[in-house]
């Protein structure tokens, strides 16, 4: 999920393409933990690597959540390993199982040729000394931040129209029911709005867990939620949502002027449902409907975004969503104060508009 460490206040990626790190180990993990050097090689070997010792491992940096590292191996070959943290460590009802997730995504991605990863090999629970982990191959190019202030006008619209196309093509995936494919909250659901009261339930009982700062009481959000809930009936389709689709996850491949999207990664916050709920990251802390390019783009790849009241209540529903994860996430990361402080003080305004969005929606229909 996006975070806030960066200096500029960008949210980084959990890693899969990010800077080199420094030092062994995700934000809960050293050298000698479930994502230590022993614990990589003995990974490696159970994906068939005759000699992990000959492979070059780089650390990458940017996530708090996951260990990523990056293989290189003679030839040029890379992979890209994700661990998750050891079985105790704090974190979100939701996140049990989340590297399921992250292999659902990419294998149904990978089938309609969406630009993500390929997995190699996944073991979700493995006997010792093999940990839990996913093994995919890396895609090209950057993120996009990185392109981004030198990117022209013309350039950036072209690709948030390629982006809208290959959303739209990930959207036409179906799954098997609603829900998070690891199944952390119960099995998944014939109804989105079953799903989806389930999924913002176990967030909101997160934050009461943590006593996470909110700008409301959780009862009250859970009130607000629950009297629009009805407008989710008219999600019949469980659609394949990646729900983490900011900059920092799309790939950028080639020069200035001929850029390509060259990847998208960090599939690990899918599940399947509304396809609707994309647009929040899409256009995170602004307007989807504004994002022309991208809905162009979408449209001309078969998606549908028909902006009418009950589309605009699903879309502020999926706001409160993600930004009470975003909320509540600081406690179990343990974010610097600094960070806490930004955090709260940006997504808490947030989440109140978009709080305020579905009452107003709500009450109007």
């Amino acid at each position: 999920m996006m975070d806030f460490a960066t200096r500029d206040r960008v949210p980084s990626t959990d890693g899969e393409h990010g800077a080199p790190g420094r030092e062994w180990g995700g934000p809960d993990v050293g050298p000698d933990g479930q994502g230590g050097e022993a614990a990589v090689a003995a990974v490696l070997e159970a994906a068939g690597v005759a000699d992990p010792a000959a492979a070059r491992v780089s650390p990458l940096s940017g996530g708090t959540y996951n260990t990523v590292v990056r293989v290189t191996f003679a030839g040029g070959r890379e992979w890209v390993v994700k661990i998750p943290p050891p079985a105790g460590v704090p974190g979100m009802g939701y996140e049990r199982g989340l590297l399921r997730g992250e292999a659902a995504f990419y294998r149904a991605a990978s089938a309609v040729g969406a630009p993500v990863p390929e997995i190699v090999h996944a073991a979700f629970d493995p006997a010792p000394p093999v940990v839990p982990h996913v093994i995919m191959t890396a895609r090209p190019g950057v993120p996009w931040p990185e392109h981004a202030a030198s990117m022209t006008r013309g350039e950036e619209r072209r690709l948030r129209h390629q982006v809208g196309r290959e959303v739209a093509r990930l959207h036409a995936v179906t799954g098997p029911g609603f829900g998070y494919p690891a199944q952390p909250l119960g099995p998944l659901s014939a109804t989105w709005r079953q799903a989806f009261r389930a999924m913002s339930d176990a967030v909101l009982a997160d934050a009461v867990r943590y006593r996470a700062w909110l700008p409301e009481t959780p009862d009250r959000i859970h009130a607000t939620m629950g009297a629009a809930s009805d407008a989710l009936d008219e999600v019949v389709r469980p659609a394949l949502v990646h729900f983490d689709l900011w900059q920092g996850n799309l790939l950028l491949d080639g020069e200035p002027g001929s850029l390509t999207l060259g990847g998208i990664i960090d599939g690990e916050r899918m599940f399947w449902g509304d396809p609707a709920a994309d647009f929040v990251s899409l256009a995170l802390f602004a307007d989807i409907e504004r994002e022309t390019d991208f809905l162009a783009g979408y449209a001309a790849a078969g998606g549908r975004a028909d902006f009418d009241a009950s589309l605009r209540l699903r879309v502020a529903l999926y706001r409160c969503y993600l930004y009470l994860i975003m909320l509540v996430e600081a406690v179990p990361r343990g974010y610097p104060a600094e960070q806490a402080a930004w955090t709260r003080e940006t997504v808490g305004p947030q989440l109140e508009a978009a709080l305020r969005d579905v009452r107003e929606s709500a009450a109007s229909r």
